[in-house]
């Protein structure tokens, strides 16, 4: 076991317990609504129910981190992209097309119940197959809902190179356990690892992106400034 990567770990899962102390405690996805004080920028981190972490201490284990407006001039807020992945709270559904999240759990409860949903993966569909696809999903909102999150607000500007986008790649390369040894595995009842994405079974995250990249251990500087700098 690396014992670098292993110490990083226990470093990162101690900026993400300051983070839910000054947060006041980790919130469901089905819990959260646009009425909360969100950031207008920031990262987040989810944390699945039943997956521990085994290796660099007690408690959950991140299993999926993201960010939003990637790219220069987008307009996209934290809590909009929240929302894509949280689905409609009115009716429960929600459009996986809109949220590679939703669409990678939705390809695992495929696997797992033998669904036979065609047009999930396909990047457009008619009205019709959007009604046959509804019944997943509400089953991906379901799944997606009881996961809790934390947030940190990074309000710089939209791009490949914004600091947030910098600390999601960083944070995803140091938790992959992607082609390495691994440290904090997923359970093996996780539904990753009936997801289609090799990524995603061989890192353990919900994550396609930057699971196969080296990290720098530099991102835990900025992380923990902007914790006490602005959270919300």
């Amino acid at each position: 076991m690396s014992e670098a990567r292993l110490e990083r770990l226990q470093k990162f899962y101690s900026i993400l317990a300051h983070l839910e102390e000054k947060l006041g405690g980790a919130r469901t996805l089905a819990a959260c609504s646009g009425q909360l004080p969100w950031p207008r920028r920031g990262v987040y981190f989810f944390m699945e129910p039943g997956e521990t972490r085994k290796q660099s201490g007690n408690g959950p284990r991140v299993v999926r981190v993201g960010t939003h407006a990637t790219r220069a001039n987008s307009e996209t807020n934290l809590w909009g992209r929240l929302r894509q992945h949280r689905g409609d709270q009115r009716n429960g559904g929600g459009n996986h097309r809109a949220s590679i999240f939703r669409l990678i759990v939705g390809t695992a409860i495929i696997a797992r119940h033998q669904y036979e949903v065609v047009s999930w993966d396909a990047k457009h569909a008619s009205a019709q197959l959007r009604k046959a696809e509804a019944a997943l999903e509400h089953e991906v909102s379901k799944f997606l809902g009881a996961f809790k999150l934390l947030w940190v607000g990074i309000d710089d500007e939209p791009g490949t190179q914004s600091l947030r986008v910098y600390i999601e790649r960083n944070a995803i390369a140091l938790l992959s356990n992607y082609n390495r040894e691994e440290i904090d595995p997923p359970s093996p009842a996780w539904l990753g690892r009936l997801c289609d994405r090799e990524h995603v079974r061989k890192s353990g995250l919900w994550n396609s992106d930057y699971v196969d990249v080296d990290y720098e251990a530099a991102f835990l500087m900025p992380l923990t400034r902007f914790l006490t700098r602005n959270l919300v």
